[in-house]
């Protein structure tokens, strides 16, 4: 990172991470304050352990956190069972040969159900022959490997369901044979179909590029969740993007042809969210060459969409609206990040009090700065008093008050007015709550005050909600997002 920031780069992308530690413990958060001194963007994975809470990386507040969404297309590949019943799938290799009659159907664990998951050697005592087999997904072995070991033991194709956790993710994968990858409710079915009857029967229907999937975009099972574990006033991750089945370049080809120039393969991660992101932020610094990251990274998220193609919440892996330690502020829309209307800027001199308030000493705060620190003579301030785009906040019975700055980056005469949907329990009120700005990068700020309700439920929780400006012809809305945590 130190070389990329020598040589000048203007954007740093790192499709890399690890577990939470410290900032001044943790490399990736220490060269990124290296970068964000000399102007440089740094977008990173938010990491692929999800959907369990508490699980990204790379969470300072300057760094551009980002899970991963999907995008509205998929490769279909459809199971169809004897008894009628078609389920939906995912697979990249689309044969065009594949037979349209019925094949047997086995389930690989039907003698051992330590033999679901397809690993090697599992099949060795089932006869899977010409056979469909019903495998199940496992942290231990990857898909792609599964369709070899089910190859290799004689299987015509390949059904992949999920399991539990992972719900109605699914990805589009180079199968070495006949595949698709369906929902964990369309592997429970299919199974039941099986136990149904003495003669259970499938084949798989090859249907290729499929656009307009309406769900989209929806926040991937494998997509890290907050809260913040290193900074738990902070909100993260920050931003989610294009990450599930994306087009990518690839060191060696996947279809078998050795001769073969197109060494592209289609992945799924963070590791590719994390890229979109950043190319997106080049446009932006393009048209805008005098914002700082800050201020990138606050037109990026103070634009973000809440809704889905159908206009419906942001859903997760479940078909449920996703939380806010799954989207952060949204899902990233490029044109209106362009034109904000209002940004939430801060100089890399500020994150100093917020390391001092973090109860870092002296010489580990000089670790992330590289420079000598006296955190008795800056002072220290609370997270959530970064002038940080989003809020993240403890809340019990006492008010809190904090103060934000918006720089005006629209139009000279500009009027906004305030939208807040409070959170459940939870009073927010603003002061002022609305903002007139008469001239080009003026600066104005405001103090938001939270109050628990005396109807907020006594136990610990965490409820969300939000705060926009909104200015009196409505180009704009200026979200932030609102994480309070009842303590």
């Amino acid at each position: 990172m130190d070389a990329a920031v020598e040589e000048g780069v203007d954007i740093l992308s790192l499709s890399i991470g690890g577990p939470s530690l410290p900032f001044h413990s943790d490399v990736i958060p220490i060269g990124a304050f290296r970068a964000i001194q000399k102007g440089i963007f740094v977008s990173c994975s938010a990491g692929n352990y999800g959907p369990n809470k508490t699980t990204l990386s790379n969470e300072a507040p300057w760094i551009l956190t980002v899970g991963a969404s999907t995008i509205d297309r998929n490769i279909r590949s459809t199971a169809i069972l004897g008894n009628k019943e078609k389920y939906d799938g995912e697979s990249l290799f689309q044969p065009s040969d594949f037979p349209s009659t019925l094949l047997p159907l086995i389930y690989a664990g039907v003698n051992n159900p330590n033999s679901a998951s397809c690993e090697e050697g599992s099949l060795n005592n089932t006869n899977v022959k010409g056979k469909v087999v019903l495998c199940e997904r496992s942290e231990s072995i990857g898909p792609v490997d599964q369709g070899q070991i089910v190859k290799n033991a004689g299987g015509a194709a390949m059904i992949l369901m999920n399991q539990e956790i992972e719900g109605y993710s699914t990805f589009a994968n180079a199968h070495v044979l006949p595949a698709t990858h369906v929902s964990y409710a369309a592997g429970v079915n299919i199974k039941e179909y099986i136990n149904s009857t003495s003669n259970p029967m499938a084949t798989l229907l090859f249907k290729g590029t499929v656009i307009g999937i309406k769900t989209a975009p929806m926040v991937t099972c494998f997509s890290s969740r907050g809260p913040n574990y290193a900074s738990p006033g902070i909100l993260k991750p920050d931003i989610i993007g294009p990450g599930v089945s994306i087009l990518a370049a690839w060191d060696v080809p996947v279809d078998n042809k050795t001769r073969t120039r197109s060494t592209f393969n289609v992945i799924s991660g963070t590791s590719m969210s994390c890229p979109h992101l950043a190319g997106i932020v080049a446009l932006l610094k393009s048209a805008h060459p005098d914002w700082s990251p800050a201020a990138l990274k606050s037109a990026i998220m103070t634009t973000a969409d809440l809704v889905n193609l159908n206009q419906n919440p942001i859903i997760d892996e479940r078909m449920l609206p996703a939380n806010i330690f799954a989207t952060g502020s949204g899902h990233v829309n490029p044109s209106k990040a362009n034109d904000p209307g209002l940004i939430y800027d801060i100089k890399p001199e500020d994150y100093i009090p917020y390391l001092c308030g973090l109860n870092y000493t002296d010489q580990e705060v000089g670790l992330i700065t590289r420079s000598i620190v006296k955190c008795a003579e800056v002072g220290s301030i609370r997270e959530a008093e970064l002038n940080y785009p989003s809020f993240a906040i403890a809340l019990g019975s006492t008010d809190q008050t904090y103060t934000r700055t918006v720089t005006n980056v629209g139009p000279a005469n500009s009027f906004y007015g305030s939208f807040i949907v409070h959170p459940p329990g939870v009073t927010v009120t603003l002061d002022p709550d609305t903002l007139e700005f008469s001239g080009k990068n003026q600066k104005m700020t405001y103090k938001v005050t939270f109050r628990r309700c005396r109807s907020a439920s006594p136990q610990k929780t965490y409820v969300e909600g939000f705060l926009a400006w909104i200015p009196v012809n409505s180009k704009y809305a200026v979200k932030s997002p609102i994480s309070v945590n009842l303590v």
